[in-house]
C-alpha cells in the first residue's frame, strides 16, 4: 500500500467536527471545550497526523523562520557565532535556515530568493562582499535585514560589530609594547571593509604612530583560513631579517602560521610571537595557547538575534544605527617580550 498524505479534513471527519475546530485545536486556541479538544487530540494521535508547517504559516501569516547567510562554515569564528545565534533563535520559538555560500555570490542570490519565497520573517547576513545585484535585491525587500560581524559600505541596514580599526590598532600596539618592531601582518581580503581594510589600516596606524617603518615584505593577504596562514607565513620566513612577531587577522590564519613556524624548527613564542583575532574556541585548543584580540562572539550572536526580532516586531527599541560591541585583548602563551 502506498503512502497517503493525511489532510486536516480527514481528522475532522473521523472526530465528527468541523475543519475549523481541528485547526483551533492545532493552534492552541481557547475557543474549544476541553472535552472536545481531548477528543480531537486523540484522533490526531491515532491517525499520526502532522500538520503542514507551510500551510499553517499561510493561515497565520507568520512563518517563525529566520534566514542566515554564512560565508564559510569551516571557519572557527563563524561556527562559534552561529551556535550562539541558533540558541537565541530557538529560545524565541523561531527556526533558522542556514545557507553556507562559500564566498559564492551566485549562491547568495539564489538563497536570498528562497528566503523571500519561504516568507522568512528576518534575514541575517554575515559577509560584506555584495555585488550590485544582491545590493539592489536586499534594498527592495520588505523583510527586516541585519548584518552581523560585518558592516558593508553604503547600506541602510543595521550592523552588529566591533570597532575593527581600533581593535587592530590595539593588537599591534600590544606587540610594540612587548618590544617588537619587526611585526608582520597576515591580513584578509581588502574587499572586506570590516575584517579586511579596517584591520589593515589599524595595523599601519599603530606602526606609524610609534615611528616604526612599514616593511612590505612583512605584509601578506589571505582568505582567513588555516592553510592560507601557513603559506603566507612560509613566504615571510624567507625574509631577512625575519619578523619577530606576527599579527594575523583571524585565529585560523594565526594557527596556520604557528604550524608553519613549528615545521621550520622554530619556536612560538621564543623565536616568533604570534597573535590572532576573533577569540574563537580554537585559541585554547592549540599549543601554545593563542593570544587573540577577542570579539565578544556569543554576545554578538545574541545581540544580532534580539535586534532582528525587535525589527521584525517593529518595536520602538528596534536599533536605528550600528551596534558596536567592545573588543578585548586576551593574553595567552603565544606572545613574549623581546629581551
Amino acid at each position: 500500500m502506498g503512502y497517503v498524505k493525511l489532510k486536516i479534513k480527514d481528522v475532522a471527519e473521523k472526530a465528527g467536527v468541523s475543519v475549523t475546530t481541528v485547526s483551533r485545536v492545532l493552534n492552541g486556541e481557547k475557543y474549544v471545550k476541553d472535552e472536545l479538544k481531548a477528543k480531537v487530540q486523540r484522533v490526531i494521535d491515532d491517525l499520526g497526523y502532522s500538520p503542514s508547517h507551510i500551510a499553517r504559516s499561510l493561515v497565520r501569516q507568520k512563518t517563525n523562520l529566520i534566514g542566515i547567510i554564512v560565508p564559510d562554515l569551516t571557519s572557527s569564528f563563524y561556527s562559534t557565532i552561529l551556535s550562539s545565534i541558533e540558541e537565541a533563535v530557538s529560545l524565541n520559538q523561531y527556526n533558522l535556515l542556514v545557507c553556507n555560500i562559500n564566498e559564492d555570490t551566485d549562491k547568495e542570490y539564489k538563497y536570498l530568493n528562497i528566503f523571500k519565497e519561504m516568507r522568512v520573517e528576518g534575514i541575517i547576513i554575515m559577509h560584506e562582499k555584495l555585488n550590485d545585484e544582491i545590493r539592489q535585491f536586499i534594498n527592495k525587500l520588505d523583510i527586516p535585514v541585519i548584518f552581523s560581524s560585518v558592516c558593508p559600505e553604503d547600506q541602510k541596514f543595521v550592523s552588529v560589530i566591533i570597532d575593527d580599526y581600533s581593535a587592530a590598532y590595539d593588537t599591534t600596539n600590544y606587540l610594540i609594547g612587548l618590544g617588537h618592531e619587526r611585526i608582520a601582518f597576515i591580513g584578509g581580503d581588502l574587499r572586506d571593509v570590516t575584517s579586511g581594510k579596517n584591520r589593515y589600516f589599524g595595523y599601519l596606524k599603530a606602526l606609524t604612530d610609534n615611528g616604526i617603518p612599514v616593511v612590505e615584505d612583512y605584509i601578506r593577504f589571505g582568505n582567513y583560513k588555516t592553510q592560507s596562514g601557513y603559506m603566507l607565513m612560509k613566504e615571510m620566513l624567507a625574509s631577512e631579517p625575519r619578523p619577530t612577531a606576527v599579527f594575523a587577522v583571524s585565529d585560523d590564519m594565526a594557527v596556520g602560521a604557528m604550524n608553519c613556524i613549528h615545521d621550520h624548527k622554530l619556536n612560538v613564542p621564543d623565536d616568533i610571537s604570534i597573535i590572532g583575532f576573533d577569540g574563537s574556541q580554537l585559541t585554547e585548543l592549540v599549543r601554545p595557547q593563542l593570544s587573540s584580540m577577542e570579539q565578544p562572539i556569543h554576545e554578538m550572536g545574541k545581540t544580532t538575534v534580539y535586534s532582528l526580532l525587535d525589527l521584525i516586531m517593529d518595536k520602538p527599541s528596534a536599533p536605528k544605527e550600528d551596534i558596536i560591541l567592545q573588543h578585548h585583548l586576551v593574553i595567552r602563551d603565544s606572545c613574549k617580550a623581546r629581551s
